[in-house]
């Protein structure tokens, strides 16, 4: 039906989250039909990041400069970091302009699942950052899943006796939120961090 490159970009598509065969045979026929405006400048986007794009030795984020920008802005607070499963999530938080602090990617969840343990991830990475005293408190921005619980609750007993503050994302009814259209675990999960009014 399509040369072998075009079965080679719809292949390759196909395995980006949200993508199946069907989604990445119609981006793929988009691209192609874009060859001039599209397809060409997002080669050399891509060629481009694949060249340049680094992790960040300190925090785990993606950039082209090793320390990336958010570990070498000397404005940012060195006494607060904010521990994320991924550099999604280290992006969301940005996309706040909230957080001043420094961040670390942990690269994942614990997961007996899995297989996945702390050496998995970037936990010893952390337990070496927190090893200078450098920093005071310790916000964890794990997702609300039981292995995002799970990643938290390791980290919080292990930081327990070093005098560490450790914090966590608040969890429950969202900004706009009606109750009639939550879950049960979110209306539990915010009645149970509530707070005065």
């Amino acid at each position: 039906m399509v040369g072998p490159e075009i079965e080679r970009l719809m292949q390759l598509l196909s395995r980006l989250p949200g993508l199946g065969p069907r989604s990445a045979r119609r981006v793929a026929l988009h691209l192609v039909e874009k060859r001039e405006t599209l397809l060409l400048p997002l080669a050399t986007a891509l060629a481009a990041v694949g060249e340049t794009v680094k992790t960040c030795a300190v925090c785990g984020n993606f950039d082209s400069i090793d320390p990336c920008s958010i570990c070498a802005d000397s404005r940012r607070d060195p006494s607060i970091l904010c521990v994320v499963e991924g550099v999604g999530s280290l992006w969301a938080m940005e996309r706040t302009g909230v957080f001043s602090g420094r961040y670390h990617v942990l690269g994942g969840l614990l997961s007996a699942l899995d297989g996945i343990g702390p050496d998995d991830l970037g936990l010893p990475r952390l337990k070496a950052r927190l090893a200078d005293g450098a920093v005071r408190e310790v916000v964890l921005a794990t997702p609300a899943t039981v292995e995002g619980q799970t990643t938290a609750h390791y980290i919080a007993e292990f930081l327990a006796t070093s005098g560490i503050i450790v914090s966590a994302l608040a969890h429950g009814v969202p900004v706009g939120g009606e109750l009639d259209y939550l879950d049960d675990g979110t209306i539990s999960a915010a009645l149970r961090a509530r707070r005065s009014y």
